[in-house]
């Protein structure tokens, strides 16, 4: 196959633990031709979505060394078989024309994942809300009064903006925090700004467990991203420590549930954030731990990605 990997600058990716240059490895592996490319090489001319890409030779070094290029071509979206979407946040007009421009390539053929409109249809902390079966007490709200109410409720809250990753700006706030004022002010940019805001649950002490789906496929084990001392956020960029470990009953109840809604809408790669066995986040931009497990379990959960786009192109 001839995949395209649209990722972050290839300098700033992190080879000791980044998912998808974990699949890039899987896929050079299996025989696989692997081309690179950042959203600003995306562009629509002559009728067609075309892509600046490079053909790389991933080696064994490290930090800037794990790669060759090999060439460089303009190549038409649909000329790969298949093209994973991989750009971090935030999610940005320039991440929305990306999927609008992918989006474009789709209808002349191109197979892309995750699919850009599923993309663009799930807000990663929003896109809860579908499931309150399976997700903790949770308001979206600007109006500080609306966000103190549920904090007075609860007493004990998770504060969050919506456009946030690893970890950014969560705050955990107590009913008599007497910062809790200037953080909802903060937050909502003094109610300009909506924000999510969760009961807080305290099995965060077990991690922040990120389940991997793909392919409509639960992944066995999770990472359990546990937070250091004195901290509440698990996010392995707030310093939380990972640990592979396998679904609880509770977990995989969850992800069995979610798993084929999320890939009959074109999301490939998923990523499941649990706490306590209750779903706080559905990640589909860049969803990541790929690495992580393999190192502890033996367990490849990009291999199982690179399986499932050979079946998709060979169907």
């Amino acid at each position: 196959m001839k995949l395209a990997f649209l990722v972050d600058p290839l300098p700033k990716l992190k080879v000791t633990k980044d998912s998808s240059i974990a699949m890039m490895r899987a896929a050079q592996a299996r025989g696989h031709e692997i081309w690179t490319c950042q959203r600003e090489g995306l562009c629509w001319e002559e009728g067609a979505v075309w892509l600046s890409a490079q053909l790389i030779a991933l080696t064994d070094g490290g930090a800037g060394a794990w790669y060759e290029v090999v060439s460089e071509a303009r190549v038409r979206a649909d000329q790969f078989d298949a093209l994973l979407m991989r750009q971090d946040p935030p999610f940005d007009f320039e991440y929305l024309t990306a999927t609008w421009l992918l989006e474009r390539a789709e209808a002349q053929g191109a197979r892309v994942w995750n699919r850009p409109r599923a993309i663009r249809d799930h807000s990663e902390k929003l896109s809860i809300l579908e499931f309150p079966q399976f997700t903790p007490a949770t308001m979206v709200a600007r109006d500080p009064e609306r966000i103190h109410a549920f904090i007075d409720a609860l007493g004990d809250v998770i504060l969050k903006p919506l456009d946030g990753m690893g970890g950014s700006q969560i705050f955990r706030v107590h009913r008599e925090d007497h910062n809790r004022y200037v953080i909802v002010e903060t937050l909502t940019h003094h109610g300009h700004r909506t924000i999510m805001a969760q009961e807080y649950l305290p099995q965060i002490r077990d991690g922040d467990k990120r389940v991997l789906v793909i392919a409509g496929q639960v992944m066995p084990y999770a990472l359990a991203r546990i937070p250091k001392p004195g901290e509440t956020r698990g996010n392995l960029a707030a310093g939380g420590r990972g640990v592979a470990v396998p679904l609880t009953e509770a977990e995989r109840e969850v992800a069995e549930a979610l798993a084929p809604i999320l890939w009959q809408r074109g999301l490939l790669i998923v990523g499941l954030d649990l706490i306590g066995g209750r779903l706080t986040e559905i990640n589909v931009t860049s969803p990541t731990c790929m690495v992580e497990i393999a190192a502890q379990t033996g367990f490849s959960a990009a291999e199982r990605v690179i399986e499932a786009l050979e079946r998709l192109a060979a169907g």
